[in-house]
């Protein structure tokens, strides 16, 4: 009889052991669940309001009790900074649509959505995107992705590098080349974006491009337009050496610099304003990348589009995209307050939409 009831009771601690064990592992699922938020995307999250900028009116995405689809991130295309890409876009587009109710910049910050700038936007109607070209920021590479979506070839690689600027040829097609109604409808419907870059780092990028080292051979930069500056604006007409910096950036904060533009052919892309190259105040874009953050917003970029899963940007090396403050110092070193504050006068509404701080020599 003992030997039973001795039986019984560690069966019946047994049991009680079992049940403890089984509770532990229920709670702890529990708190697993409750708490895991791997994305740190949870309903308790403030709504956000997205803001874009429009000609007549703001547009307000309704508020929501969690983040628009638009902007959900996925494990492939988001990782680390990149959950924190939405915020940063919408902040961007806030302080453009700031800035262009801005009366004190109106001149700075509109322009008319011409054929110039038409010309400048390229079409995928197969994904509706429309892409604003702005040189000297990454744009051959975003050509290319373009390319390949509007199927003239399969892949990046594959595209010869003189196919890419040959419009003839890579299979891009501008906005400039549809109907007034094909226009409207294609700027109304469209994801759109572009690239900006330091405005003053631009520039310095397009004179070593284009006067400096001169990659694709295009001999009127040198032979045409380099002496035409050179006779305006070189202080010291004796020096036979060839276009420097300071006769550069002392044709470009001319104020009556279009008179020789004219000469050249009116607008040269390669350092006119990205107001006049896009017309920021009057399309409303969807997206407007940085140069200086492109290893995250060319995958945000690609993700909101919808064509991640087509086609990726090209590989970034390390560091081409950071600002050189000390590079820009040393190209500016040598060039009078005078002529920097005039250049600076010109870009201002350049650095103003997009967020650019005046740089530390102009404040000295």
């Amino acid at each position: 009889w003992l030997v039973s009831d001795n039986m019984h009771h560690q069966w019946l601690l047994l049991a009680a052991c079992f049940w403890v064990i089984f509770m532990f592992m229920v709670a702890s699922k529990f708190i697993t669940l409750t708490f895991k938020d791997p994305d740190g995307y949870s309903a308790k999250q403030e709504p956000l309001i997205l803001t874009a900028v429009t000609k007549v009116e703001e547009v307000h995405v309704p508020e929501e009790k969690h983040w628009p689809e638009e902007f959900q991130p996925t494990g492939k295309a988001f990782s680390g900074n990149l959950i924190r890409q939405p915020l940063v876009h919408m902040e961007r587009l806030e302080l453009l649509r700031n800035v262009c109710r801005d009366t004190a910049l109106r001149n700075l910050s509109h322009t008319a959505v011409s054929k110039f700038v038409l010309d400048r936007i390229f079409v995928c109607d197969k994904h509706k995107i429309l892409f604003c070209q702005t040189p000297k920021v990454g744009n051959t590479q975003w050509k290319k992705v373009l390319i390949v979506l509007n199927g003239a070839f399969s892949s990046i690689e594959e595209i010869p590098e003189n196919i890419v600027h040959d419009h003839e040829k890579n299979g891009l097609p501008r906005l400039s080349s549809f109907s007034d109604s094909e226009i409207k409808k294609r700027l109304s419907l469209y994801f759109k974006f572009f690239i900006v870059r330091d405005p003053f780092e631009r520039l310095i990028s397009a004179f070593k491009d284009k006067f400096v080292h001169n990659p694709r051979f295009e001999p009127w930069y040198r032979h045409e337009i380099a002496p035409g500056i050179i006779r305006k604006y070189r202080k010291n007409r004796t020096e036979t050496k060839g276009l420097q910096f300071e006769d550069f950036v002392r044709y470009l904060g001319d104020p009556n610099h279009r008179w020789l533009d004219v000469q050249f052919g009116d607008h040269i892309i390669h350092w006119v304003t990205y107001v006049e190259l896009c017309a920021p105040c009057e399309i409303t874009y969807s997206v407007i990348g940085h140069h200086e953050t492109l290893e995250d917003d060319a995958p945000y970029i690609l993700k909101a589009a919808g064509i991640d899963h087509l086609v990726s940007y090209p590989t970034i090396p390390p560091g081409i995209t950071v600002y050189n403050k000390t590079k820009v110092e040393r190209y500016f070193s040598g060039i009078s307050k005078r002529d920097i504050r005039r250049l600076y006068a010109r870009f201002e509404g350049d650095f103003k939409l997009f967020g650019y701080r005046e740089p530390d020599f102009l404040l000295n």
